[in-house]
């Protein structure tokens, strides 16, 4: 994401290119503080408009996938057809290779895919849930993880973290502010300044991590964005 100041602007704005490429306008006189509040009020928006550009742009690529990379968590899996009948299955055979075995369609084989990343998701992602937790004092009831198109993450009322599977293709830092983002909602459900200065407290570099995240539908590979 781009932050341009304008002298010229009336308002803060958020642009979205073709290419998903994102611009925060700042006027003059308007903090970047509080031009980032609106960045954050307008994030589901941005996120869809994101993935809009992104399902227009990315050419089909192969379909099941010869390979996975969860560059969050540090994992690379290949994938292989062994062929047989009845419906589609994937089996774990040793660290870094799944075994798909069966015939289905395409959104069959791709709700195999989502239920096996999303259940790896949750096995990596909790324990790091929380040790953030126990190390910035928040606290957690229950990590949930799904597929949800336009947002990366959301926190209950109750304490409850939804975290969006596809946090699994960005960096690892990344992954870590997305978890923090979402644990100082427990304190603050809100983005106030106190929200942020909270957030900033965990992490110095939230902003730039920040901005990574807004674009990071481009790691994403495009058979988890579409039609499942």
């Amino acid at each position: 994401m781009r932050v341009r100041f304008s002298p010229r602007a009336r308002r803060v704005a958020v642009h979205v290119a073709a290419a998903g490429d994102v611009e925060l306008v700042v006027p003059r006189g308007v903090s970047e503080s509080s031009a980032r509040k609106f960045l954050a009020s307008r994030r589901k928006w941005i996120s869809a408009q994101v993935e809009r550009c992104l399902a227009v742009a990315v050419p089909e690529q192969d379909f099941p996938p010869r390979q996975i990379d969860l560059e969050a968590i540090g994992e690379r899996w290949s994938l292989f057809h062994g062929g047989g009948a009845g419906l589609p299955r994937i089996r774990e055979v040793c660290s870094g290779l799944l075994r798909l075995t069966g015939e289905g369609t395409r959104e069959q084989w791709q709700g195999r895919l989502l239920r096996w990343l999303v259940k790896r998701a949750h096995e990596r992602m909790d324990p790091l849930l929380q040790e953030l937790a126990r190390q910035y004092g928040f606290r957690c009831k229950a990590l949930k993880v799904r597929r949800q198109r336009t947002r990366w993450g959301s926190c209950s009322s109750m304490g409850v973290i939804s975290i969006n599977v596809a946090g699994l293709f960005q960096r690892p830092d990344v992954l870590r502010y997305l978890l923090l983002h979402e644990l100082a909602h427990t304190r603050h459900m809100n983005h106030s300044t106190r929200y942020w200065r909270c957030v900033e407290e965990c992490e110095p570099r939230y902003r730039t991590l920040d901005a990574q995240l807004v674009q990071g539908w481009s790691r994403v590979p495009h058979w988890l964005q579409v039609g499942v």
